[in-house]
Parts: structure tokens; sequence; C-alpha cells
């Protein structure tokens, strides 16, 4: 019987069951090529989404498929035509699988709406492409020293976590390990992705933050900038004081007029009159230092402001800027 007649022949059910079934003789408790040359298991990330980079917590939140390819010579087949076949996620418990897992996760859940969001496909030589799609939360311990001018390294570090290097190989995709959603941005940081000895790194810049030192110097002006307009409304209404007196000296005009000592009359004039031309002159005197104070301060604000800037940028941009 040709090898055409036989694959039209056996059921797909019965492929199955000699390829990796019960018949077949297959242990999925042994790695592929046990005790020969380690399995090289070549990964690549798609990122589907980007979550939040938390400054308090040390993490990032990111939604991935996660693929990972690999050779396994006791599933090589020529008696079924198809070039691969694309199998059920149920599948996977009957084969081997790479032990990989992220080093520095803290947190992560499987999708499986409305189904397992997992995709099992094996080529004719033996080659097994297993993709699977996780949502991870990734500790990323953070240099915060030069914050705001700072870059961070966030890394997506994936190991096998029971195998040595003897047994089992990582390795990333030669072309595109690390994928990005097209369009996909965060609002306050630059993404960068490059491949590095077993590690995919994620870069970032924190952007426009603002520290601590930051925030102090520009509470300090605003909190000046709140008693300057305080005090130069104190001064400016030091008039008011005089305007007391003005009133007080109406009154006592008032009663003259019909008083019956006119020399009492005349005295009460004179220091009337010499209380107005006081009050003139004290009135001119306290509107003339607001508008020197508020003048003074117009020019004073900015340029201290401007002296902060330069020596605030020169000293976190330049003098403590270091290399990721």
């Amino acid at each position: 019987m040709s090898g055409r007649e036989s694959s039209s022949s056996m059921s797909p059910s019965d492929f199955l069951d000699k390829l990796m079934g019960r018949t077949s003789g297959y242990d999925a408790r042994i790695r592929p090529n046990f005790k020969g040359p380690p399995v090289n298991v070549t990964c690549n990330i798609f990122i589907n989404s980007f979550g939040s980079v938390a400054e308090t917590t040390m993490d990032y939140r990111v939604n991935i498929f996660l693929r990972q390819k690999w050779n396994d010579p006791r599933l090589a087949y020529s008696e079924y035509p198809d070039s691969s076949l694309d199998l059920d996620p149920s599948m996977l418990d009957s084969i081997w699988k790479p032990d990989l897992f992220f080093a520095n996760e803290k947190g992560a859940n499987f999708h499986d709406v409305t189904t397992d969001n997992k995709l099992l496909r094996i080529f004719k030589d033996g080659t097994v492409l297993y993709s699977i799609r996780l949502t991870l939360i990734l500790s990323c311990p953070m240099d915060l020293k030069n914050f705001p001018m700072d870059v961070q390294t966030c890394t997506m570090q994936l190991e096998s976590f029971g195998y040595t290097m003897n047994d089992l190989i990582f390795e990333w995709l030669e072309k595109g390990p690390v994928q990005v959603a097209e369009g996909l941005t965060l609002p306050q940081f630059i993404i960068r992705d490059e491949k590095e000895l077993g590690f995919c790194t994620k870069h970032y810049n924190t952007g426009q933050s603002t520290t601590h030192v930051w925030m102090a110097v520009c509470l300090l002006f605003v909190f000046a900038a709140l008693l300057e307009y305080a005090g130069v409304n104190f001064v400016s209404r030091q008039q008011k004081e005089f305007l007391r007196l003005r009133r007080r000296q109406r009154r006592n005009q008032k009663v003259l007029k019909h008083g019956a000592f006119v020399t009492v009359a005349l005295q009460h004039l004179k220091r009337s009159s010499s209380v107005c031309l006081l009050w003139k002159y004290f009135r001119k005197k306290f509107v003339d230092r607001a508008k020197r104070i508020d003048t003074v301060s117009r020019a004073a604000f900015p340029l201290a402001f401007l002296i902060f800037n330069i020596f605030y940028w020169i000293t976190y941009k330049i003098i403590r800027h270091e290399k990721p």
C-alpha cells in the first residue's frame, strides 16, 4: 500500500494517536533529543497593549502574544499530506513544552474568552509552534535620583525554570524578536526595544514629570506671589485710615458752622486743614510705595525663576546625567 493510500485510509484520530497518542510511544515528560544536544527554543513577542508604568510600585502591565518554536523529531511525519497541522489547545498536554517562565513577574493571567487563547501547530519536520496570549505585571526596579531626566530599563526576563543550558536554550527570533501593535503609545513615555542576551528590554523615558525639588520651588514662587499681592494690598489700603480722619474733619466742619464760639471753630478748622494735608501726603506715599513694590516684583520674580531654571537644568541634565 502506498503512503498516499495509507494516509487516505487513516482517519485524523488514528493519525494523531499514532503521532502522539497511546500507540505512539511518545512521552511528554521527556524532552526532545534526550541525553543529546540541547533543545533550541526560538521566542518572539507581540505586544498587544501596554498598561500603566507605576513608579510607586515599580512595575508595568503588558498584554502580549508569546510565541515559541522548537523542533521535536518525534513529531515528524510523512503519512499525512498536509504540510502542517493546526491542533486543538487541549493537545498541548500530550506533547513536551519548554518550561518557560517570567523571572520578574509579579502577577499574570491567561485569557479564555471565548476559548483558550492558545495556538498549537506542528509541521512535517517536527517543528512545533506554540503561541499564547498573556497579561503580565512585571517588576521594574527604578533608580529615580535623576527624576525627571532619568531613563529606566524595564526588562522582560524569560528563563527556563528547571532546565540548564545543557538541555534547553532560549534564543530570540533573528528578525522582529519584539513586535509592537501599530499605533501603540504611552502618554508620558518613549518606548524602545532591543534584543539582549536572552532578555527583552523595554526602555522608557520619564518625560515631562516633576521632582520634589521642582515642585517645592514652584510652590515657593506661587506662595511668594501671593504674599506680594497681599503686601501690595495692605500698603495701598493704609490710606483708608486717613479717610476716617477726613470724614471726622467734615463732621467737625458741620458742627462748627452752627456753633456759638467762633474762636474755637477757627482752631478746629486749622486743625482740620492740617489733617487734610497730612492725609493727602500719606495717601500719595502709600500708593507710590505699593506701585513700587509691584513694579519690582514683576521684574524680580521672573528673573529669579529664570536663574533657578538655569541652575536646575544644568545640575540635572549635565552634571547628574547618567547613561541608562
